[in-house]
């Protein structure tokens, strides 16, 4: 129990640090919106850990953190990589509703930032991709129900979207399912090249570049 303790202050670390961030910002702007959604997920997996629901919580602390680091380093003013550029430009437009800001982070965060979270951790506790499937999985698990619960409390109306509303059409063709599978395709081929550093360095800019592209079509200004 000690040592677990000791594992989950990275945890705990990681959800001050959003805390700091959500004061720090207008409660409208785009990454604040973002922000709010995974400092609800990091607390939930605090609550997680603590419940026993990680077979083996070290290799899930691990990957949380290394996970929330790569969103960190960026929203704590450090360099922004394709993938983060679109939410960073438009996180003031007024044609951006609260849940396109929402997914366009968690498209980044997942799409691009997960697969190298993976080979962060494999590489931190010398295992192979296969040794994190577990924590990946329920991880993922939890995000599908979490993005339920973002879609209900960000939906614009008291109702449904209306079908002939854009924003309608434009949340079906993202999938947080086809995300995560991505992501792990993406992490098992990085860890495939591990051992090809200019191979793996030009795969991760074009998924850098790739899963850009998809944020900004997520941030398509909409008429209200």
């Amino acid at each position: 129990m000690v040592r677990l303790e000791q594992f989950t202050t990275g945890v705990d670390t990681v959800v001050s640090r959003m805390r700091a961030l959500d004061g720090a910002w207008p409660e409208h702007d785009g990454v604040a919106v973002f922000n709010r959604v995974y400092l609800a997920v990091t607390q939930e997996v605090d609550r997680r850990l603590d419940a026993a629901y990680f077979p083996d919580p070290r290799a899930a602390i691990a990957l949380d953190v290394r996970f929330a680091e790569r969103y960190l380093a960026v929203a704590e003013e450090g360099p922004v990589p394709a993938c983060w550029r679109p939410l960073f430009q438009f996180r003031r437009h007024p044609g951006v509703r609260p849940l396109q800001f929402a997914l366009a982070g968690i498209n980044a965060h997942i799409g691009h930032d997960l697969a190298l979270a993976v080979v962060d951790t494999c590489r931190a506790l010398g295992c192979e991709p296969a040794g994190l499937e577990d924590a990946f999985e329920r991880v993922g698990d939890l995000l599908v129900s979490l993005e339920e619960r973002i879609r209900d409390e960000l939906m614009p109306g008291p109702d449904l979207l209306q079908l002939a509303d854009p924003l309608t059409h434009l949340l079906g063709a993202w999938s947080l399912e086809r995300a995560r599978e991505a992501a792990w395709s993406a992490a098992r081929a990085l860890w495939a090249l591990r051992h090809l550093p200019d191979v793996a360095e030009e795969f991760g800019r074009r998924l850098d570049a790739a899963v850009g592209f998809a944020s900004r079509m997520l941030l398509t200004p909409l008429p209200h």
